[in-house]
């Protein structure tokens, strides 16, 4: 799905690690949420309070999922899944744009 019809954007940016990671909320009809958010170079830390679907839009993450040993590389056109009431890493070398789903 390359656009989003009847949804409500929230403004204000979520902002993390001093601005390297941004994104904006998307609200559907239903009340499920959306993410949409670019990433700059860096290694980060997330923590999930729901299950997330996170699609690569554009660059590539290298990603640790919870109770995995070896990181898997992501890039535009693939998406992973991290787990509700997890922890997962990411390795960033290049600019990443993504979409996150929030799945209840």
């Amino acid at each position: 799905m390359s656009e989003f019809k009847d949804v409500t954007i929230i403004k204000k940016a979520n902002v993390y690690f001093d601005g390297k990671v941004t994104s904006r909320a998307i609200v559907f009809a239903d009340g499920s949420k959306k993410t949409l958010g670019v990433m700059l170079p860096g290694d980060y830390e997330f923590n999930t309070a729901e299950k997330e679907v996170i699609e690569v839009i554009a660059g590539e993450m290298d990603v640790l999922l919870p109770g995995a040993d070896d990181w898997k590389t992501f890039k535009a056109c693939e998406s992973y899944e991290v787990p509700a009431n997890s922890k997962f890493n990411l390795k960033i070398k290049v600019l990443a744009d993504y979409c996150c789903s929030f799945v209840k």
